[in-house]
């Protein structure tokens, strides 16, 4: 802080964070060196504003058929700037002019699982959160791409066939399933004895 004319007795501390208590100390110092700082003054809480920082790492992917799983990195308790913290959610498809808005009404929450069942499988979808308090609605992040969660293979592999090994042993092999955007990714196959 700077240094204040000898002759005043207060002073404005500026550049303080919302919402967060401080406490202050005054040092006197004059030619000869500074002198022993004063007691701190009692706990001070600065009046709460709109929160200004947006959620980071906002991504998400996975879920159910028919979910939109979105994720952020929680803003923490210093940056929440008042009573009521909260998060909003605004997503649409990719190519849509309209968003959709949905409030998530909990400080530690980092997820949002968006449900409709007109959601296809593997659907693409522009994706924002923000933050609220009591004073209002603060800013939001920039936009990720985030992908609906997949459905469960409609298919059967095809050329199954098997090769006796040993006595103990069978090779079993087969086509595996061509990549289908509606669909998903084939993530394993379970091999079964009838």
């Amino acid at each position: 802080p700077e240094v204040i004319n000898g002759r005043t007795h207060k002073a404005t501390v500026v550049d303080l964070s919302p919402w967060v208590e401080y406490e202050f100390r005054v040092v006197a110092s004059n030619s000869v060196g500074i002198g022993e700082p004063s007691r701190p003054s009692a706990l001070l809480k600065t009046k709460a504003a709109v929160p200004v920082v947006a959620p980071t790492n906002v991504s998400g992917g996975g879920g159910s058929r028919s979910e939109l799983v979105i994720t952020w990195e929680p803003v923490p308790e210093e940056l929440q700037n008042g009573e009521g913290f909260g998060y909003i959610v605004m997503l649409r498809p990719l190519g849509s002019t309209t968003w959709t808005k949905a409030v998530v009404a909990s400080v530690e929450a980092s997820k949002y699982v968006y449900r409709n069942e007109s959601i296809t499988p593997l659907s693409p979808f522009e994706v924002k959160v923000g933050v609220y308090n009591n004073e209002g609605e603060g800013t939001l992040s920039s936009i990720s791409i985030v992908y609906s969660g997949e459905d469960e293979p409609q298919i059967a592999p095809v050329g199954a066939s098997a090769l006796s090994i040993s006595a103990a042993e069978v090779e079993v092999s087969w086509q595996p399933i061509a990549w289908n955007r509606h669909m998903g990714r084939v993530l394993g196959y379970e091999v079964r004895q009838p």
